[in-house]
């Protein structure tokens, strides 16, 4: 009997170790839902556009109905450009893009900031980042390269006139 009794133990102890284990491992609800996995300034000189660009990667499962809503500082000044954004279960990689933006300084920082929200508007999680450019706008050509989806030369030789970007 006492052999049956240690067993019963020993099988108690086993399952109470996996019964621990299986729980350390189970999401726990709490953490990140995204981090930043990447982030530039794209500066299409063919189309003499630049926008921001960031790469966010999924950490875990991220509520049905959720949107990402992101603010870009205004290189030019003025208001800041907000993107708002539907965030799909089966996404892994989100990308957020701004509007063209004008001004971009080389070695300048700029704020971005990301709020994900889920369906009623709670928010989940706020992402705060500068984001730095090597590259000055100013070195865009004025006028697009190209136009139309051939790639065309733009036939429009006329210089556009300058922007007027802060100091």
């Amino acid at each position: 009997m006492s052999r049956t009794k240690n067993s019963s133990r020993r099988m108690a102890t086993c399952l109470l170790a996996l019964a621990v284990t299986l729980a350390a491992c189970r999401d726990s609800g709490q953490g990140d839902y995204v981090n930043v996995s990447g982030k530039i300034f794209v500066f299409n000189y063919r189309i003499a556009e630049a926008t921001y660009l960031l790469t966010l990667a999924k950490l875990r499962k991220i509520p049905d109905g959720s949107s990402l809503e992101t603010t870009f500082e205004n290189p030019a000044g003025g208001d800041p450009f907000v993107v708002r954004q539907d965030i799909w279960p089966t996404m892994d990689k989100i990308t957020v893009e701004s509007p063209p933006v004008k001004c971009v300084k080389a070695n300048r920082e700029y704020q971005v900031t990301m709020r994900l929200e889920d369906a009623k508007g709670v928010v989940l999680q706020t992402i705060e980042r500068k984001m730095i450019s090597d590259t000055d706008q100013s070195l865009m050509p004025d006028k697009p390269l190209v136009v139309g989806p051939f790639y065309d030369p733009n036939p429009d030789k006329q210089p556009a006139p300058p922007t007027i970007c802060p100091a």
